[in-house]
């Protein structure tokens, strides 16, 4: 199982820590996370949700990360594909693939928040058409091909789209995963799996169960266009050889990010859009998380582990036996502070990835 970090760039009180100063301290992190040995580094897309997620051009971090770090691999994740036109994503993401020199991890998924959809003006109900259409324009700019493609959304004409690029046969694919079709889907296009920080292992465990089935029935398929089958799980997490401490620091700081996510998660929750249903069965959850939200209630439901290392590894165990192969470590969830976040990072990477490569 590899270590991941996660981030949602969060400003929980501007007068503690800045905007700006977050970004820049971000950055600096990442230099320690590649240094101790994480994996990818990934950051989301969100708008108009001040305090929980500033990470509104992730490219652009990415970008300046890209020429920071060496050997870190950096995750895009997710790009709401209805929210682009297809030829911006194909553009950016080569563009980032070549200045990381081919580090490029590709995540891609419909978003959540009506709020979004209607400041860009795209139908909820149309989410996964677009997804796809959207895909089968990238995969096709991928083959290096003058592209030409015709849609219901998209009418494009022999372009020829600069720059390509470099991984081959291009950077691996992760696709957001919620539903249990969604798992089916991914299967069925080779893709890897992103699972989200608001459901519960329980639940997740089930859903990869049913997506390595899936591939077992895509077993012989063509693997030339870089088939990924790997499947990366979001977890709050907070490790300090003080277990104490560290569960002091996510009871303060990860709670608060779930709470947050909860809120902003509402109103998808709350109202039946169409192509959104399966949000209303999680949603389910929400008013028991509403009531007793807090450390002991998210350690049960499997959304975060805090404490010391040997707390940590045994509850960490069973993602690793349940078939997470990459944990999503969202170490600084809530806008901990810089300092502990990177001692936290330097925690687990000491006792927890040696532990778990092995």
């Amino acid at each position: 199982m590899e270590f991941d970090l996660f981030y949602e760039l969060a400003v929980p009180d501007p007068g503690v820590r800045s905007e700006a100063r977050m970004f820049h301290e971000t950055l600096e992190e990442l230099c320690v996370a590649e240094a101790c040995g994480f994996r990818t580094a990934w950051f989301v897309e969100h708008h108009f949700m001040r305090g929980y997620s500033h990470s509104s051009a992730p490219d652009l971090v990415l970008a300046a990360a890209s020429q920071r770090t060496s050997r870190l691999r950096l995750g895009h994740a997710i790009v709401p594909l209805p929210y682009h036109h297809p030829i911006h994503v194909a553009e950016r993401l080569a563009t980032l693939d070549i200045l990381s020199r081919g580090r490029i991890e590709f995540g891609f998924g419909r978003g959540f928040s009506p709020d979004e959809y209607a400041a860009f003006g795209i139908a909820m109900g149309e989410s996964r058409e677009r997804v796809a259409e959207s895909l089968a324009i990238l995969r096709g700019h991928f083959r290096g091909d003058s592209l030409s493609h015709s849609g219901k959304h998209y009418q494009l004409e022999a372009l020829d789209i600069v720059p390509a690029v470099v991984q081959r046969p291009h950077p691996p694919l992760w696709m957001a995963a919620v539903s249990p079709e969604s798992f089916d889907l991914a299967a069925q296009l080779g893709v890897g799996v992103l699972v989200g920080p608001f459901k519960p292992w329980f639940m997740v465990r089930a859903d990869i169960k049913r997506y390595r089935a899936a591939l077992r029935e895509q077993q012989g398929r063509d693997t030339s266009e870089g088939v990924n089958t790997r499947v990366g799980m979001t977890l709050g997490l907070f490790c300090l050889e003080d277990g104490q401490r560290a569960r002091a620091i996510a009871k303060s700081s990860i709670t608060w990010f779930y709470r947050e996510l909860l809120r902003r998660t509402a109103p998808v929750l709350e109202k039946l859009h169409s192509g959104y249903e399966y949000y209303r069965r999680v949603g389910g959850l929400k008013f028991l998380l509403e009531k007793t939200i807090g450390l002991p209630a998210l350690e049960a439901a499997g959304m975060v582990v805090a404490g010391d290392p040997d707390h940590c590894i045994r509850n960490l165990e069973p993602f690793s036996a349940g078939g997470v192969d990459h944990l999503l470590c969202a170490i600084g969830a809530g806008g901990s502070p810089s300092d502990v976040v990177v001692e936290s990072m330097r925690t687990v990477a000491k006792y927890l990835i040696p532990h778990f490569r092995k």
